[in-house]
């Protein structure tokens, strides 16, 4: 693995057994992360963005069959397959909230009710710093002013009970940061926070991240907090990237209809007040028995009949760090991808009619 480059995702699928069928709700989702970085993971609910994330901590729910690489570059030890790592084991435990950690997307219940605050920050510290309570705690406190949590010496004897949304999410924000992580997972870390705090924990992830070199894996549906926070966007569709290049370059320039749709979603200054926000019509449809099709195909206003419910486009380059899955976009790449799925499918027809005639014969 190249220095520079801390996480690298390959082909990464995740597998649920089901009385239906199987679902995949992520299928085959690769991407890479440098040291300093911040990359973005965008799309709807329901299309594999969590559930990726938490692949990478091993946290998945245990029906969850997981494949694929997970490849992390430890600072002393090198490229580890964090994949192939028991999740119960004292090495992948020693990774996950020192070197790698996340903040979780509902701080109501990913705490103890039966803790105070204080306790459950304390005991990252306590696992991964140091041995001492004492300074576990001051660690824990200093931690909890940094994000904003006002009285921060009383609030860490107070239970979750006693907090608002907000504040659970500072302190859920302030637990992934205080043993200072190589690569922070921010699932929609700033949901319940309002708007003058939430510019402030941006700020303070920023500054961490100058201060370590701390990558950042950020998933949220507030487009306008990607585009401030995020080096390079990842957008996710039915648990596979439909496109993925610098952040300057998907707002600029994005190619793919599902892209178009989300940032044509989000107001715009300028707009009129009665004006109607653009909605892209219908819904994620389920992760079971695909077929081999596009995702977008049902949702898409730039359909191909014939080829796009028949063949699921690969990613392709399309210009340098710019990739899209799409064959209806207007680009040479794009183009020679249409061109090679057409010609499969008629090679397949061809065969088909040939075996049907032999079997008549």
């Amino acid at each position: 693995m190249d220095d520079s480059l801390i996480l690298q995702i390959k082909d990464l699928r995740v597998e649920i057994p089901m009385p239906e069928g199987t679902l995949t709700p992520v299928r085959g989702v690769n991407f890479e992360m440098r040291k300093g970085e911040t990359v973005g993971l965008v799309g709807e609910s329901g299309c594999g963005k969590s559930l990726t994330c938490k692949a990478v901590l091993g946290i998945n729910d245990k029906k969850c069959k997981v494949y694929g690489e997970i490849n992390y570059n430890h600072p002393t030890e090198g490229e580890q397959n964090l994949l192939a790592m028991n999740p119960k084991s004292k090495q992948i435990r020693s990774i996950r909230g020192k070197e790698i950690s996340m903040i979780f997307q509902e701080p109501m219940v990913a705490f103890s009710p039966l803790y105070t605050i204080g306790n459950q920050i304390s005991e990252a510290a306590l696992l991964h710093i140091t041995k001492n309570k004492k300074e576990a705690k001051e660690l824990s406190i200093a931690m909890m002013k940094k994000v904003g949590i006002a009285n921060a010496e009383k609030r860490y004897n107070q239970f979750p009970h006693e907090f608002s949304g907000g504040m659970l999410q500072r302190a859920m924000i302030t637990m992934a940061l205080v043993c200072h992580p190589k690569i922070l997972i921010a699932d929609e870390p700033t949901t319940a926070l309002d708007v003058t705090i939430q510019a402030q924990i941006l700020e303070l992830m920023k500054a961490m991240q100058k201060d370590s070199d701390m990558g950042i894996l950020f998933i949220t549906h507030d487009l306008g907090v990607v585009a401030r926070m995020c080096d390079r966007v990842n957008v996710m569709y039915l648990g596979k990237i439909v496109e993925s290049g610098p952040a300057v370059t998907i707002y600029a320039d994005p190619e793919h209809p599902y892209t178009n749709g989300l940032m044509h979603s989000v107001h715009k200054i300028g707009s009129r007040k009665n004006e109607r926000l653009f909605s892209i019509e219908g819904t994620v449809p389920l992760a079971m028995n695909l077929k081999p099709a596009c995702g977008f195909y049902e949702r898409c206003d730039h359909r191909i009949e014939g080829l796009c419910d028949r063949a699921d486009p690969e990613l392709v380059e399309i210009a340098p760090d710019h990739k899209v899955a799409c064959f209806a976009c207007d680009n040479e790449a794009c183009r020679a991808m249409r061109a090679r799925a057409e010609a499969k499918l008629k090679d397949q027809e061809q065969s088909g009619t040939s075996k049907e005639e032999k079997r008549h014969e």
